[in-house]
Order: C-alpha cells, then structure tokens, then sequence
C-alpha cells in the first residue's frame, strides 16, 4: 500500500438543481483512467479506481495522517463493491470477480468472466438486493457490440443478463426502489432502461435518454434519493442529471475534458464525487489541463442514497 499527496478539501454549494454549479478539485491524483466513484457511508471514506494505473484508491477527509491511499492491483481494476464485511471489497478485475481484503491486500478469485474473448470487465454496481450487476468492453479494433451484462447473485453464481450486448458497458444504476436499472453502451450516446424485479427479471427494455450536445457520451451514473439520475458524460466536461421521467433538470461543468463517473457522498450525502482520466490526452492537453485525472467535488441542492452493499459470501 502506498499513500500520495492529496489536494485541499475544495467543495462549492450549487444555487439549485436548475442552476449549472462548477466542480473543484479534490485529490490531484493523475489518473490515466479513473472510475468506479464509490461512497462508503460507514466509513465515511470516498473509493475509486485508476483502471489502467491498476490501483484502488481511497480518500479519507477524516484520517489522522495521510488522506489519499492507493492499493496496487494484479491486473487493471475496472469496477468493486462495498461487502457486508467492512474490511472486504468486491472486485472487478478486468478477467475476473475476485474478493479483496482491504487490510492484508489478500485477493480470493470467485470466477473468470468471458476467458477467451477480447474484452475486460467495465462498469458495475450492486442492485437494491445486493447482486453485483456489471458489464463488459470490448478490447480491439475496430469496436465491436459483443460484450454482456452480467449478475454476479448472493450464493456467487454469476448470470448473463437478457440485455443487448455492448461495445462498451456503462451508466448502471438502480432507481431508489430498484424497480428500475439504467444502462447504455456508450457509443450510442443513449441511456437505456429496463424493469428490473426482485427476483430478477428484466423486462420493458427502453431508451431513457438521449445526448443531444455535440460533445460527449455517457459514463458512470448514480442514483439520487429524489431518483434522479447523474451521469458524467466522457469528452462533455460535464455531469447532467435526467429526472426519473428522463429529462435534464440540471448539470454540473466539470473543469477537465473527460468525467467518468459519479457517486453521492459525504457526512449528508449531498456532495457529488466525479472521477476523470488523463487517457487519450496528449502533452498539450494536458497543460491546458493540469488536473485532468483527478477527483472533483460539489455540493448539491440533493441527496444521495446509501451504496448497497454487495450480500454474498465467500465459499467455505
């Protein structure tokens, strides 16, 4: 484990849902390829990851010493989850679902996912039952749609989805209720929605939204209490919330070309979290943009929702 600077606690109040607030910098923490923005109620801790740095990362506003910490990985760590065990994540390497030990770094593999195939895990996130639900990119050129969607369930028995297959998994997300799970294969640049049951099912499969700036596709999304969805939107420089009905109701301008992920955090759940990525930036992109593959943070007009937390167990 390894700790690195990190930069002062910069959080703006937003005049309103209507109203674009501009985000600031967190933790200067030059990403090639953050994602996975993930708040952690119990601990009060914010985790993402570097997806081709190959490392997990934390920032704690509250630790006594360092604040920003990073755990090296085997191999590129696209997606994780909170677990009913404080001390244990959920990983999603780009292979295989694995468990990880947050305090010995002890990494149990559970399944491989797609072995033979070029792609590698992307976006993921637990349902309101506490499966692991995710999917997959594909990996060489030209693009293709072949990836899946996939359910890892409590007794770790893992289930491909009845979805489209993707070029590039992204925005899942769960309605308040988890009544209703979000989408996209962001090539498209359309959000998607689908019922999603208990049990389940999926059924009623349907576009939820449409890019209709010239720049940007849609990333990581998250869900807030009121069941609007915030989406970060790659090469846009901006987060924008869709009310449930499916209709921009506000956004936030993120200072860097390429947001790739939100989640809601804090002590009020009210401050919105966006990761970033210095990938695909040459030299003087970059100068335009120091911070580019940081952290960013805003306070927001709402509240967000407790992260569920992933209900399966390790095999005996």
């Amino acid at each position: 484990m390894s700790a690195t600077d990190h930069e002062s606690d910069n959080e703006k109040k937003s005049e309103g849902a209507s109203n674009e607030a501009v985000a600031e910098l967190l933790v200067h923490a030059k990403c090639e390829l953050g994602e996975g923005a993930t708040w952690c109620t119990r601990s009060g801790r914010l985790y993402w990851t570097d997806i081709e740095g190959k490392r997990l990362a934390c920032y704690d506003a509250n630790a006594s010493g360092e604040k920003h910490v990073t755990w090296d990985m085997p191999e590129r760590l696209a997606c994780f989850a909170l677990c009913e065990d404080e001390r244990t994540l959920l990983l999603g390497l780009e292979s295989r679902l694995a468990f990880f030990d947050l305090e010995t770094g002890a990494i149990d593999t559970i399944v491989e996912v797609e072995p033979g195939v070029p792609t590698r895990l992307n976006d993921g996130r637990c349902d309101r039952q506490g499966r692991f639900v995710f999917g997959t990119k594909y990996e060489a050129e030209p693009m293709q749609a072949i990836g899946g969607f996939y359910r890892l369930n409590h007794d770790l028995t893992l289930e491909r989805l009845p979805l489209p297959a993707p070029a590039i998994s992204n925005s899942i997300a769960f309605s308040p209720d988890g009544s209703t799970m979000y989408y996209c294969d962001s090539p498209t640049r359309e959000i998607r929605a689908c019922d999603y049951g208990a049990d389940g099912t999926i059924a009623n499969q349907r576009t939820f939204a449409v890019l209709t700036d010239e720049t940007g596709v849609p990333d990581g999304s998250t869900v807030d209490a009121e069941g609007g969805l915030w989406n970060a939107q790659w090469g846009g420089e901006r987060v924008v919330r869709y009310g449930a009905d499916g209709l921009e109701t506000g956004r936030v301008k993120i200072p860097t070309a390429q947001p790739s992920c939100v989640t809601l955090g804090g002590a009020l759940l009210d401050t919105l979290y966006v990761t970033s990525a210095r990938a695909e930036m040459d030299e003087a992109m970059l100068e335009r943009e120091p911070h580019a593959g940081g952290v960013f943070a805003v306070r927001i007009s709402r509240v967000g929702l407790a992260e569920p937390l992933f209900q399966g167990r390790r095999r005996a």
